[in-house]
């Protein structure tokens, strides 16, 4: 074993190899016999690829280059693509990112645009397609801008002929829905084709926050009629509802403070545990009920696990294997089943479960290791103790390698990391740009701070009107607890986080002595601005939640906002930006450096073209990564062979 100093162990893990397993297959599902999902290709500028799974067991991609499948519906997007078998022959309905078109498209011929493409604002947007060939139509989620503000939008369900007649003619759209929500789920159509069940919720509520389930008749002629509400209100949030192959409608409410399965509006195997999240994307699907009357599941406290519910019993088998989280993309074909799940030695895989032997097993996306495992990291589940005694959950994954240690009287700097949401959470997986930082000696800390989801609407609640002060007290007592224990080097601390965990990471910065530095990847930085027009319709009134009524605190969004309080930032920072971002545009960037000016606290600002919210191109994930450790090496004192120098200005 070599004793090398923490931050400086050499690694296989390079930044190419870091960007090259960034994402995780989406929305699995059955065509036919064969399975279907969306993959992402960093290397190929970022595009979603729709690969299929023949039944002899070969991958091939659907569509080449530069198809790609991908929905910018409230901008975060849903579920792009349905499929069926018609004469033994897939028929695919899918949605294109560059126009956000509607597309058909047979094996053999080439996509033929379904939709037309709108003048008007931001155009005409698509999700959650379902494919009804025997009435010629594929119903889904429209989304139609009406002006050129992002709160010019409507949205509703809409029936789209499959024979083309729209795809010049906007008024070909059949809508189905009568527009009385803001913001609606894909259609489900029970077995018999006589009901429709969606989810539909308004400003200035999220859905997590509270949901209504509505049902309606569906006519001969496929109009819908009746439409009422038989779940959800303002404090209950229905995550996902589909129907049982009797004809009765299942779904995941949270009226206990936990989501949980009702069925026909009693409850099914409540427990303390969550069977349901946050719609962050439409189509998220955590259960899929099966023909025989059992249910598909994703559930747990934290990690979700992929298992069958016996509805009748409350007994629920979870599926054996290496897999420690499932993510919402959960579907049925007869006894089988399909999910994408990971664990901590294996990135996301599409999973097949067959219900009748209990037998488990990868059949897409295989995780193969880019390099030897021996220098993954070895994550720990921690309970931390925040301020009053409030429990923090975090994933703690010390500094690890096969061949070097630190010295004896080093600790190692840690990088603690705020995931974005907020209302979200850190999953327990392979993510090799944690490998990247522990197989260099630098630990990384996972924080789940209050807010989060998978422990409860309690637990989710405590953020209510306390963002920027519950999370950013949440990554501290983790850091400063690391530091008292002896795990982590006191003096050489670091947080970083993107989206809203690059809020809480500068939060934390300016209100705070507890990080020597920081990277802040798209952030919010100025409540005002933002909640004033500055972002996307859907997060538009976030903050009423987060922060509270604007009109009513308007003192607490500037308190709150680190954008007010640049002044306060002495540490060196790395500041990351896509200048496509509508959700958090560079303007909040701008201005935070605009106040910094003239301060001489060293830092990088770094942008890139073509990028949005989250960065998807190979090259650009390349660039960020060495940066944030060309950032470390300098603040901390580490050698970073082989690595751009960052340059930080004054």
């Amino acid at each position: 074993m070599r004793i090398l100093a923490y931050g400086e162990w050499p690694s296989p893990i390079d930044a190419a190899t870091a960007a090259a397993h960034d994402g995780r297959p989406e929305f699995a599902d059955f065509v036919g016999d064969e399975v279907w999902w969306t993959e992402p290709r960093p290397a190929e500028g970022g595009r979603r690829a729709l690969v299929r799974r023949h039944a002899g067991g070969t991958e091939e991609p659907v569509l080449p280059a530069p198809w790609n499948v991908r929905s910018r519906v409230i901008e975060y997007g849903g579920r792009p693509w349905a499929g069926t078998v018609r004469g033994g022959v897939p028929l695919v309905v899918f949605v294109h990112f560059a126009d956000q078109r509607l597309y058909r498209y047979e094996p053999g011929g080439e996509p033929r645009p379904l939709t037309p493409v709108s003048p008007v604002g931001q155009g005409l947007r698509w999700a959650e397609p379902v494919l009804l060939p025997e009435r010629g139509e594929v119903w889904c989620v429209l989304e139609e801008f009406t002006g050129d503000g992002p709160g010019d939008v409507r949205r509703v369900l809409a029936a789209v002929p499959l024979d083309g007649s729209a795809a010049g003619d906007r008024g070909a759209v059949r809508e189905l829905s009568d527009g009385r929500h803001r913001f609606v789920t894909g259609p489900r159509l029970a077995p018999d084709g006589r009901r429709a069940a969606w989810i539909g919720w308004d400003h200035p509520r999220m859905p997590w926050d509270g949901t209504e389930l509505l049902v309606a008749d569906v006519a001969a002629d496929g109009t819908l009629h009746g439409a009422r509400t038989v779940a959800g209100g303002p404090e209950e949030s229905v995550a996902q509802a589909d129907w049982t192959h009797d004809g009765r409608l299942l779904y995941a409410s949270d009226r206990t403070g936990w989501w949980n399965l009702y069925r026909d509006g009693e409850p099914v195997c409540p427990r303390e545990e969550e069977f349901g999240g946050p719609l962050w994307n439409l189509g998220l699907r955590w259960f899929a009920p099966l023909d025989g009357g059992l249910i598909a599941v994703l559930h747990g406290k934290g990690a979700s696990a992929l298992g069958i519910l016996d509805p009748e019993t409350c007994e629920v088998v979870d599926a054996a294997g290496p897999w420690t989280e499932f993510a919402p993309f959960v579907a049925a074909h007869g006894e089988r089943v399909v999910a994408v799940g990971a664990g901590p030695r294996s990135g996301p895989e599409v999973v097949e479960l067959d219900t009748r032997t209990g037998h488990a097993r990868v059949i897409g996306a295989r995780h193969e290791d880019a390099v030897d495992p021996a220098y993954y990291p070895e994550p720990r589940v921690r309970t931390f103790t925040g301020p009053g005694g409030r429990e923090i959950h975090a994933r703690v994954y010390p500094p690890h390698h096969p061949d070097c240690s630190g010295p004896a009287d080093e600790r190692p700097p840690y990088v603690i990391r705020a995931h974005g949401g907020p209302t979200g959470r850190a999953p327990l997986v392979l993510d090799l740009e944690i490998a990247y930082f522990t197989s260099r000696g630098i630990g990384v800390a996972e924080v789940d701070y209050g807010g989060s989801t998978g422990y409860g609407r309690e637990y989710r609640d405590r953020l209510r009107g306390q963002w920027g002060v519950v999370d950013v007290e949440d990554c501290a007592a983790v850091a400063l607890a690391l530091a008292d224990e002896g795990a982590a080097d006191r003096d050489r601390l670091a947080v970083r986080g993107g989206s809203a965990g690059g809020w809480t990471a500068a939060a934390s910065l300016t209100t705070t002595d507890v990080y020597a530095c920081g990277t802040i990847s798209y952030p919010v930085l100025d409540l005002t601005g933002w909640s004033a027009g500055g972002t996307h319709d859907f997060e538009s009134r976030y903050l009423e939640s987060l922060i509270g009524p604007h009109a009513e605190v308007p003192e607490r969004y500037a308190e709150r906002s680190p954008a007010a309080h640049a002044d306060r930032l002495t540490v060196p920072f790395l500041m990351l930006q896509g200048l496509d971002d509508v959700i958090c545009p560079p303007a909040q960037c701008e201005r935070f450096l605009a106040r910094l000016a003239g301060r001489g606290v060293p830092h990088a600002y770094l942008t890139f073209e073509g990028e949005g919210h989250g960065f998807r191109r190979a090259e650009t994930m390349v660039r960020a990564l060495e940066a944030e450790l060309s950032l470390y090496a300098q603040v901390f004192g580490l050698g970073a062979a082989g690595v751009p120098t960052l340059g930080l200005g004054r």
